[in-house]
């Protein structure tokens, strides 16, 4: 049972870090790639909601956040990061903080905040990603739509 509990979650948290896939997207600073993905909670798996505290509803949305380091010999590792940021509306004049909380699967760790959808109104993302505590933290903007699937 218990067996049966930590691979089920460990899915899930997986699922969690590239989940859609066609919603990841990521900038590259430098020799690091910060990748961030935004979907509905409403995707998440059951167990995996509960176990980490995710309301699961049509109207609200998680982003994650990752950083990983390119290596000479072309492979990556994960880096720990922290982030803070911002979501708004196009204009940015109501721009609200983001909560972020940290998660680690396995090796990698990721930073993860939780959000309300307004349906069908694009919105922009401000973050601040510091992935190298002596260095300045890099900026990443995007915008993104979320419907509410009734």
């Amino acid at each position: 049972m218990i067996r049966h509990s930590l691979a089920a979650l460990a899915m899930g948290l997986a699922l969690l870090l590239t989940l859609p896939a066609q919603a990841q997207q990521y900038e590259q600073v430098g020799d690091y790639q910060i990748h961030y993905s935004a979907v509905n909670t409403s995707f998440l798996p059951e167990e995996v909601a509960r176990e980490h505290g995710i309301q699961r509803s049509q109207v609200m949305a998680l982003l994650n956040v990752s950083v990983m380091e390119e290596l000479e010999d072309g492979s990556t590792r994960p880096v720990t990061a922290s982030v803070d940021g911002r979501i708004g509306g196009l204009e940015g004049g109501d721009a609200t903080p983001l909560s972020f909380r940290s998660l680690r699967i396995g090796d990698t760790p990721s930073q993860v905040a939780v959000f309300r959808i307004h349906e069908d109104e694009p919105m922009r993302f401000d973050l601040r990603v510091r992935y190298d505590r002596n260095a300045a933290p890099a900026e990443v903007s995007f915008i993104q739509r979320f419907y509410i699937d009734r």
